[in-house]
């Protein structure tokens, strides 16, 4: 049976990287036009910056989930051999799966942390007005809706895991290595 615990924990990390995520889409940067005191230019005044920081944490908990998840099941490839079965092709679907949605998360979360802690720094003159770019709506929406299927996935990866590991039986019943014993 697949460890509680580890369920457990990555089920608390990837809901606090989902609640980053929708955290920083409510809270991007925006951008107003200003003009200097003697309205000689006009340049960009950016209010809060938190949507960035959100934006970090969201990526740092989703990747100490997967990491986790990755540890507990020792990335699929190492350890003992997995029972053939439905729970092994399961957990091999679901271990690509898990890291395609995990990858597309975490590279919106980049992404949409870089681009909105860019902030444009000319001025123009007089009557042109500057373009204050600020992020696009949904960047950090899409990696809140990749980080719960990224959430879903690895949940599921890992008893599909746990399954196919815990009911392998070596062929004969016996060990699958050669003895270095008297033979009796």
């Amino acid at each position: 049976m697949a460890s509680t615990l580890v369920l457990v924990l990555v089920f608390i990390f990837d809901v606090i990287a989902f609640g980053l995520a929708v955290a920083a889409e409510q809270r991007r940067s925006t951008a107003q036009v200003v003009a200097d005191s003697e309205d000689n230019y006009k340049y960009c005044v950016y209010d809060s910056d938190i949507a960035t920081g959100f934006g970090v944490g969201a990526l740092l908990f989703l990747l100490a989930s997967q990491a986790l998840i990755m540890m507990a099941s020792r990335c699929f490839c190492c350890g003992k051999a997995l029972n053939p079965g439905g729970s092994r092709a399961w957990a091999i679907i679901l271990f690509i799966a898990c890291w395609l949605t995990f990858l597309i998360a975490e590279i919106c979360l980049l992404a949409g942390s870089v681009r909105n802690a860019y902030h444009t720094k000319y001025r123009t003159l007089f009557t042109e007005t500057p373009s204050c770019e600020t992020l696009r709506k949904g960047v950090f929406g899409a990696g809140a809706a990749f980080t719960f299927f990224t959430a879903i996935l690895s949940e599921l990866y890992y008893v599909c895991y746990s399954n196919a590991r815990e009911s392998f039986q070596p062929y004969g019943g016996r060990e699958t290595g050669v003895g270095m014993g008297t033979y009796s």
